[in-house]
């Protein structure tokens, strides 16, 4: 990899770790522009939630694919590698580097990779029927339909991911094949020369960050974040499922104490970043980095100009 030209880079790693922090670095540094690798941040109004990098923290650095889509849209994978093609295209046209920069893990192997999917067919009524079975029967046994279903997917999807149960249940009734299936039959051949820097640090130093991470959350005003998506009548669609957001919603419609609502955000951010590490380790191609990781110095040695 390291005999040609980088093309392409991607910074990855689990939430809090300081993706945006090195980004800019790396951006101000190898004349690049970043693209929002995370699923969240796509949409408007859901920013201090997603930890939203503000105009300040960009330091004058294009970025690109934040805040486009309106907390009531719906947004796939699929959807996302088509543009982050594109986009990556339109940067190295101006003789910049592209950086997509991100949590999810399957949107950056998506773009790098040669990444199939399955017909995109989506049928309303059978989503509407899976969203109204979940709100009768809750997530426990809309997960406990998937295992009897699909057991091998579902046994990698949380209950708590509603959406992509549902997605999981979709799969087989419109397509008669498991999501797990589907996934065993995408490509792994890259498409890019391109480098994956991971962000790595010591677990519990890691958990007191995200800990730490949420109190400035609430600090910042995400509950009248959250109020505000709410008010407008958001609720039951992807974007307000994320995490800082239905823990929330749990809160504000009488579920759950703001105490509670706290810990649980901070439980579920904790046990998302171990599946981020985990998704990351085994699914891409990751040069990881330790305590060192703000020092520039670190990656000049992986471009060749």
């Amino acid at each position: 990899m390291n005999e040609k030209k980088i093309e392409v880079v991607a910074i990855v790693g689990p939430t809090a770790s300081g993706k945006t922090a090195l980004s800019i670095k790396m951006a101000k540094a190898f004349d690049g522009e970043i693209i929002n690798g995370d699923s969240m941040q796509i949409y408007k109004g859901l920013d201090i939630g997603t930890a939203k990098v503000t105009e300040e923290e960009m330091e004058g650095v294009p970025h690109h694919l934040l805040s486009f889509k309106e907390p009531t849209e719906s947004f796939s994978v699929a959807e996302y590698q088509v543009i982050v093609r594109e986009k990556i295209a339109e940067i190295q046209s101006r003789g910049k580097l592209p950086i997509i920069v991100g949590g999810t893990g399957l949107y950056v192997q998506a773009v790098l990779y040669d990444f199939q999917f399955t017909k995109e067919d989506v049928d309303e009524e059978a989503r509407k029927k899976y969203y109204d079975e979940l709100a009768q029967i809750g997530p426990d046994a809309m997960h406990a339909k998937l295992m009897g279903l699909d057991p091998e997917t579902a046994k990698t999807i949380h209950p708590n991911n509603t959406r992509r149960v549902i997605r999981a249940l979709e799969m087989v009734e419109l397509h008669g094949v498991s999501k797990a299936s589907e996934e065993h039959n995408r490509g792994d051949i890259p498409l890019y020369n391109h480098l994956i820097i991971g962000l790595d640090m010591d677990r519990e130093k890691l958990y007191e960050r995200i800990n730490l991470r949420v109190d400035l959350m609430m600090e910042q005003g995400l509950l009248e974040e959250v109020k505000g998506l709410r008010d407008r009548g958001i609720r039951d669609v992807q974007s307000v499922q994320a995490i800082g957001y239905k823990e929330l919603y749990a809160y504000l419609d009488g579920r759950l104490t703001l105490p509670d609502a706290i810990d649980e955000l901070k439980q579920n951010s904790r046990r998302y970043a171990k599946r981020q590490l985990t998704y990351f380790r085994n699914k891409l191609d990751v040069e990881w980095i330790g305590n060192e990781w703000n020092k520039i110095e670190n990656y000049s040695k992986f471009f060749v100009y």
